[in-house]
């Protein structure tokens, strides 16, 4: 008798691992993979290493390091202005997926419905039916992938606890406005739901648009669970060293997930993000800018290509429509692309639960130039062979 999860034996194969096979077995150029090429500040790699040498590597605190709390507490307090206690209001993850997961699995009960913006980051649905709750996925349309409110609102129902919202979003590359944060707010207070705030991106935001938190927009501070990455801020996505901010009756019940999912975090790792906060923020608020560069750089190479590109306000990625160069779908379109022209996206139907707009294409920009110049190159061959 072969026994397993529903929702896990339900899933395939991630896009993201069938391209990246694709990729190495063709010598593609790789703008499908959401990492940066380059890596963060030497001086946290250096303290990582020396606190790993000369500090205990035993279990920290379950909630994380008080060093590393208090860094966070105090960077909500400086960009944003959000008053916190780090002593309980602050928990420290194994990355920003893990917060997503003990805050599913701490909040939410079978039954409940969840709603989500859709396209969205792949790891939301699989957690919440793990939990027995419902995703509710709601459309926005590109090319400004503009939320219609009066459809969010009549999504709602009786069962309808939370909300997620992903800001900067990925994979659009969108950057919630004031105006449309009001509106969701206005929502949640009426409605009385817990909004999950997916901001790993908030550093990333491009030509001076201000990254918002929905924490700081009034009567949200009690109802939010912001949820933020190191491996975004300071490129070192391997460490996955996360942070959630919430108020305390709501991080009670997220730590208690936390605690029999991966119960704490590296203690090296913390140490050395805790330095990065206080003491790179020249690096990482300057990050914003370079990426910006390698997007403008990508965009107009693109379109030169005859790729109809979306706007990228924030994150790593430009999307691109495909429509007027192809039949194929964009699964389809993205397996030839890699063999034929050496460079590979993703397909964004993968970010959709049913019925996916097939059109679509992602592509990362966050390459050394040197890695996009290449890309371009090759596109530039292939469409002169068309």
């Amino acid at each position: 008798m072969v026994i397993q999860n529903s929702v896990l034996a339900a899933l395939g194969t991630t896009i993201f691992e069938t391209n990246t096979r694709l990729a190495i077995e063709h010598g593609s150029v790789n703008l499908g993979q959401g990492f940066p090429d380059d890596e963060g500040p030497q001086s946290m790699k250096n303290l990582a290493a020396t606190y790993t040498n000369q500090q205990s590597n035993q279990y920290p605190p379950m909630m994380g390091l008080p060093i590393l709390r208090e860094a966070v507490s105090k960077h909500a307090k400086q960009f944003y202005d959000i008053d916190s206690d780090w002593k309980s209001e602050v928990l420290i993850t194994s990355g920003a997926t893990e917060a997503l997961a003990a805050t599913f699995f701490g909040l939410l009960n079978p039954g409940d419905n969840v709603i989500l913006l859709e396209p969205l980051y792949d790891a939301y649905v699989p957690l919440i039916r793990l939990v027995g709750a419902t995703p509710k996925p709601m459309r926005l349309p590109p090319p400004n992938w503009s939320v219609d409110f009066e459809a969010l609102e009549k999504s709602i129902d009786a069962n309808t606890r939370m909300l997620v919202l992903n800001n900067p979003m990925n994979p659009t590359g969108k950057a919630f406005t004031h105006a449309e944060l009001l509106e969701i707010a206005r929502i949640s207070i009426k409605h009385d739901l817990i909004v999950v705030c997916d901001e790993v991106y908030e550093h990333l935001v491009f030509d001076n648009r201000p990254h918002i938190p929905l924490v700081t927009i009034d009567g949200m501070r009690n109802r939010c669970v912001r949820i933020s990455s190191s491996g975004k801020i300071f490129s070192f996505t391997g460490w996955k060293v996360g942070f959630i901010l919430t108020s305390e009756h709501l991080l009670k019940t997220i730590t208690k997930a936390h605690q029999f999912l991966v119960f704490t975090t590296p203690p090296n790792l913390q140490a050395a993000v805790a330095f990065g906060l206080e003491n790179e923020q020249q690096w990482y608020t300057s990050l914003a800018s370079r990426l910006q560069q390698q997007r403008d750089y990508l965009s107009t190479s693109l379109t030169e290509l005859d790729f109809s590109v979306l706007p990228s306000e924030a994150t790593y990625f430009l999307t691109v429509d495909i429509a007027n160069l192809t039949d194929q779908t964009d699964q389809e379109f993205c397996a030839n692309l890699t063999i034929n022209s050496g460079v590979t996206g993703v397909p964004v139907s993968a970010f959709y639960e049913i019925n996916p707009p097939t059109h679509l294409l992602r592509f990362c920009f966050c390459k050394k130039m040197s890695v996009l110049s290449e890309a371009i190159e090759r596109l530039t061959k292939w469409r002169k062979q068309l």
